[in-house]
């Protein structure tokens, strides 16, 4: 647990470094960096990893930096949260500002998101982050503040239901992370390639490190069906994520509290019942196999209805001129997926 603090950063001593993971981002790593030099306060370091580019991204960041204090760092691909931990290793900053190699900061990004830093507080900062504005592939602003999109998302995050129970939205490159808090949780899973900034945040929270949240976008999100969100990589971190939740956070009948069955489950099945739709439509034989069993493990956490309901189906499913032809019949069957998901 974090001991009660009550000193905080001087602004003429704080030290902010970004770091930008880069893989195959050439297209995009340009308007990032120019993002960063562009800052109302400066970061001390700008540091750019490349996680195994194959693209002419890295040589891109080496000749903007023939004019600019970038450091250029090089590792085998790893996934951003591996890359981001390589950076952070790397830096000497109190304060870490990530940004994602197809996301824009605002010139005030750094000069707002730090301001809380400096105050005194009675727990300590663990992190600060603020709204975003969502562009599209080209950079077109699709929308402001796109946050206020989100249902049920609680912002900033006051108990640990309200960060399990959905997806956090603490966006990388909208958030300022204290380096001490960052280095006490251990940085992000490297085993996650998608759901690592939940994993981290979750943990933070959970050590007594406090949060802020600011109402503003401060910066822009692209979101594109080739970004990391849209990753194929994604259901298989899907699933590694589910499984750890479900082992640091066990049931406490005593307390009233079934996690696999009232948090854990009603936020991924339905995304586990998709991901089977989609590999039938593929008709991907392997895929359509360990989504099938990751469905499978996570009934077996459900209700009673929906355990007796997939026990009867799996075996049907698992015979795939069946699994198809329930898909064609979607619209028969629609009653009882929505039982499913519910």
């Amino acid at each position: 647990m974090v001991a009660p603090r009550h000193d905080c950063f001087r602004k003429e001593d704080v030290r902010i470094a970004a770091i930008i993971p880069l893989y195959n981002g050439a297209a995009y790593i340009t308007q990032a960096i120019e993002s960063v030099l562009n800052q109302t306060l400066p970061p001390a370091e700008i540091i750019v990893i490349d996680d195994g580019s194959t693209d002419d991204g890295a040589a891109i960041v080496e000749k903007i930096a023939q004019e600019h204090p970038i450091r250029i760092l090089r590792k085998p691909n790893g996934g951003q949260g591996s890359a981001r931990n390589f950076g952070i290793a790397n830096s000497n900053c109190d304060l870490i500002a990530l940004l994602d190699q197809d996301d824009v900061w605002y010139s005030n990004h750094l000069d707002v998101l730090v301001r809380p830093f400096l105050r005194p507080r009675a727990v300590e900062l663990g992190w600060v982050y603020s709204n975003l504005d969502e562009i599209d592939q080209q950079g077109r602003l699709t929308a402001r503040s796109a946050l206020r999109f989100q249902d049920n998302i609680q912002h900033p995050k006051r108990d640990i239901h309200g960060c399990l129970s959905t997806d956090m939205f603490v966006l990388p490159s909208a958030s300022m992370i204290s380096r001490r808090a960052f280095d006490a949780v251990g940085g992000f899973d490297e085993r996650l390639r998608g759901y690592e900034d939940d994993d981290l945040f979750v943990r933070m929270f959970s050590a007594g490190y406090d949060n802020i949240y600011l109402n503003q976008g401060l910066s822009q999100w692209r979101v594109f069906p080739g970004s990391a969100s849209f990753s194929g990589r994604m259901a298989t971190s899907r699933m590694l994520y589910f499984r750890k939740l479900l082992a640091e956070f066990p049931n406490q009948p005593g307390q009233g509290r079934i996690w696999d069955r009232d948090v854990l489950v009603p936020r991924f099945f339905p995304q586990f019942v998709g991901e089977f739709t989609s590999a039938l439509r593929r008709k991907d034989p392997e895929l359509i196999r360990t989504s099938l069993e990751d469905l499978q493990f996570a009934a077996r956490h459900h209700n009673r209805t929906v355990r007796t309901i997939m026990n009867v189906l799996l075996p049907v499913f698992r015979v795939p001129v069946f699994a198809r032809a329930a898909l064609m019949a979607q619209s028969a069957i629609r009653p009882l997926t929505r039982r499913i998901l519910g």
